[in-house]
């Protein structure tokens, strides 16, 4: 929940029942994806607006009974080449801001926590690997789906679970993810993630969460059974307090 000098807003950073739009953005990356979206939506319009109006007055103008005999024209130059040029432009220009994105989402900054996720059939175990003293004292858990009839008031169905993964908000952070077992996906929609996790192969993202907040995520690889009961929570928290919980889960 954020305060404004005229009302409160309330993040939606959980999928909503017939939502049609995205999650709000809470890195830079995914508002850069939510604003090439719109942009790119943006010339479809046009497209769409153009050609149906191509089409609708070749109806009205070509019909039999206003045009009894038709045209015996093939090729328009003077249309075409200004119609080609236009539609390859538009790619062009579309083609400068994807790429832009694509490259700003595969740099890689110096990460201050390193988080790393390993897919288990059917519940996720985090991994905080820049704490651990060994193997055996390292800090980690299994983050399991909360059922129904355990969920607390006010809390999201087969989107909630019992350990959440806790970082620090305007932190860089990388995350490591691969897989026990079958394939899976990491996907959490307002940090703009879907990182594969596979089977003897670690993928690595890199982000920085600009808020604080949680973030609901789940699975998005078909990988069996219970493939919907995958879910992942992400919760951002300040600085001192992500520091106070580390510490605690240490002691």
């Amino acid at each position: 929940m954020k305060n404004t000098w005229l009302f409160p807003i309330a993040f939606r950073d959980a999928a909503e029942p017939w939502q049609l739009g995205f999650q709000d953005a809470a890195i830079l990356m995914m508002q850069g994806i939510i604003d090439l979206h719109h942009d790119i939506f943006f010339f479809l319009l046009i497209i769409l607006i153009f050609a149906s109006w191509m089409l609708v007055r070749a109806l009205w103008h070509l019909h039999y009974k206003r045009n009894p005999i038709p045209e015996r024209i093939v090729h328009g130059t003077t249309t075409e080449i200004p119609r080609t040029i236009l539609f390859s432009i538009i790619p062009m220009f579309i083609a400068i801001l994807f790429f832009a994105l694509l490259y700003s989402m595969d740099e890689v900054v110096d990460p201050a926590v390193t988080i790393k996720a390993i897919g288990h059939q059917r519940y996720w175990i985090p991994y905080y690997s820049d704490y651990n003293s060994s193997d055996e004292e390292s800090l980690t858990f299994d983050s399991y789906m909360i059922t129904e009839d355990e969920l607390e008031l006010g809390s999201l169905c087969s989107l909630e679970v019992d350990h959440r993964v806790i970082v620090s908000a305007k932190t860089h952070l990388r995350l490591i993810i691969t897989s026990a077992d079958v394939p899976y996906s990491w996907v959490v929609p307002s940090l703009g993630v879907k990182c594969d996790a596979v089977f003897g192969c670690s993928n690595q993202t890199s982000i920085f969460i600009k808020r604080k907040g949680v973030y609901y995520g789940q699975c998005s690889e078909l990988c069996g059974t219970n493939h919907a009961f995958m879910p992942i929570v992400v919760e951002a928290v300040s600085l001192d307090d992500y520091v106070s919980r580390v510490s605690n889960e240490l002691d």
